[in-house]
């Protein structure tokens, strides 16, 4: 048997030393309270969206359309309208806590803000996603649920004065919670928490994200009961060659998530920068089409649980399964784009299922004799629609095993899932989670290294006092600078104070044996005039990303407005002495 090596023994010790100190145990008792809390705030936001459908739907008791003989039923469009009326001024003036799906907000306190969400967020997004959900609204209740357990545990660490890893941690123990008692799924919450949230899979952070999202569970299995969120038939691979179908759809399901995601990046731009009337309108304007469509389809309307269920037993028509797909991306695009507060796993899950569910018709009527029904093919298709569109297969698989409860239908689910993730990463770097980030200069998905880069500006690391060389200095005044200096690139500029150029080590290395030039060369006559520059606002990721595309030390910053116009240097130390400060602030704070 192989000795352990004495660097790995004392590895080990450090590990059981961390676990055991004070913050330790105090950590691992806090994922317990946090279990608790986000369980009883999933329950808790589930009853109040049953609280207000029941408000905005009394008349008519369930999410419905037009209905022959009732003609109150054409009022149905307003329903939703009246939904997005009462939402406009909190998802207006709480933008943050209230707006979107919550989940990209999580991600982004987790990377650049050490796990800090104001508690406000558990009311805010508990009223807002509700009203949205309850009164139509297309979207989930998985994502705003996500950010409640998310603030829950962020406060916790918050009030005992954790670390900043562990106050990430006690929000990835909220999230899992919350997850965990929607879903009834244990597995699934941890895994949602630690690879789509926190992106971290250290056994510090696994032990207590899992200890909060089996509490979380069994307070929901005692208060709303211990059954899968779907009930499906007993599903099983039928013969090797189908295993083919599911390739097949595994690849339509992540064309399918790649729709979703840009139909709704373009819809909340639309509404953002398009639609010019005031702000607490814009959702009304949403609920108000959204209800329109739902007039005629019905199925569009709230998290879509009930259509799903019947894709999954095979009770859907190939042409409505079909139709339902693109107009689930509509309606969720609608919803969530124009203000609305909700989540998109659900409508992940629905778009799925009805790509399924309308594939599975195909085939099992070509070929009957070695294919499931087309419920089989649903079930699968929400699996990998979900994994597509979050970029989280692993995680996406277990969630449709634990929904289920059926392992017979898991080979399917596993292949299809890994090509949908296969296509979407290779049609896009950003998932449905961090496609808005992206563009407000987050780049989740890069590390954490490039995120902290990313959020700091190049005036916060540039150097104001800066060396310069005259355009006309003669070349044995330049050489004498250069030998005298730290420096080995000097911005070049002329009379006016204007940038003309870099000069550098190299351009004067090539004529310094050359005698002769000492009077006859000036600055300008070697340096370089192609001039690649940052500005103030610029980011030390785009900066570091010059630097080494032109394979140099330095970088001059010029004026946002003026690019002739020299106001600091920056230079690779600069970048790494603020990429330093900013991991130890982001380690020691909060």
């Amino acid at each position: 048997m192989t000795a352990i090596k004495p660097e790995i023994k004392e590895t080990i010790k450090e590990r059981y030393k961390t676990a055991f100190t004070a913050e330790g145990s105090l950590l691992m008792v806090l994922a317990i309270f946090v279990g608790l809390l986000s369980g009883l705030g999933a329950v808790g936001f589930i009853s109040l969206i049953r609280l207000l459908k029941g408000g905005f739907w009394w008349n008519w008791g369930d999410y419905t359309g037009y209905i022959a003989g009732d003609i109150t039923s054409i009022l149905i469009p307003l329903l939703p309208a009246l939904g997005g009326l009462m939402l406009g001024p909190i998802s207006t003036i709480f933008p943050k806590e209230a707006k979107g799906h919550g989940v990209p907000e999580v991600m982004e306190a987790v990377v650049l803000k050490g796990g800090v969400l104001k508690i406000r967020t558990v009311f805010i997004r508990a009223i807002a996603s509700a009203i949205c959900i309850g009164s139509g609204g297309s979207a989930g209740r998985e994502g705003p649920i996500a950010q409640i357990g998310s603030a829950i545990g962020s406060f916790a660490g918050q009030i005992f004065r954790m670390s900043a890893n562990n106050v990430r941690t006690l929000l990835g123990c909220g999230a899992a919670g919350g997850i965990a008692a929607t879903f009834n799924a244990p597995i699934a919450g941890s895994l949602f928490a630690l690879e789509i949230i926190l992106g971290d899979w250290n056994v510090a952070t696994f032990s207590p994200v899992i200890i909060s999202s089996v509490i979380a569970t069994t307070i929901s299995r005692h208060l709303l009961g211990n059954e899968p969120a779907f009930s499906v038939p007993l599903y099983q691979l039928v013969n090797p060659v189908e295993i083919v179908f599911y390739i097949i759809l595994g690849l339509m399901a992540g064309l399918a998530a790649l729709l979703f995601i840009h139909v709704l990046d373009f819809s909340e731009e639309f509404f953002e920068e398009k639609v010019t009337i005031h702000p607490w309108l814009k959702p009304a304007v949403g609920g108000l089409i959204l209800g329109s469509i739902g007039l005629v389809f019905p199925q569009i309307f709230g998290n879509g649980y009930t259509s799903m269920g019947d894709a999954l037993m095979g009770r859907m028509a190939f042409g409505l399964m079909l139709t339902l797909i693109f107009l689930k991306i509509l309606a969720t695009s609608l919803t969530l784009g124009s203000g609305g507060s909700g989540g998109v796993f659900a409508p992940s899950l629905y778009i799925g299922a009805m790509l399924g569910g309308a594939f599975g018709s195909i085939v099992h009527t070509l070929f009957p004799t070695i294919t499931a029904t087309k419920g089989a093919y649903a079930l699968v298709g929400m699996g990998a629609t979900v994994a597509a569109a979050a970029h989280a297969p692993l995680t996406n698989i277990l969630i449709l095993f634990e929904l289920t409860g059926d392992y017979h239908i898991i080979l399917p689910i596993m292949v299809s899932c890994i090509m949908s993730h296969l296509v979407i990463r290779g049609l896009s770097p950003h998932s449905i989670y961090s496609i808005r980030l992206h563009k407000r200069g987050i780049t989740i998905e890069a590390g954490r290294e490039v995120n902290v880069l990313q959020s700091i500006k190049v005036r916060d690391a540039m150097t104001s006092d800066v060396e310069v060389i005259q355009e006309d200095m003669p070349f044995r005044e330049i050489t004498r600078h250069f030998t005298q200096s730290k420096y080995s690139n000097f911005p070049i500029i002329n009379r006016e104070g204007e940038l003309t150029g870099i000069l550098s080590f190299q351009d004067v290395r090539q004529h310094v044996f050359e005698a002769e030039l000492e009077n006859l060369v000036v600055a300008k006559d070697i340096a370089t005039t192609r001039v690649t520059s940052v500005t103030p606002s610029d980011s030390l990721k785009d900066a570091l990303n010059k630097l080494a595309y032109r394979s140099v030390e330095q970088l001059p910053v010029v004026d946002s407005r003026d690019p002739k116009k020299l106001v600091g240097i920056l230079t690779r130390r600069d970048i790494i002495t603020a990429y330093n400060k900013a991991i130890f602030r982001y380690e020691t704070t909060h």
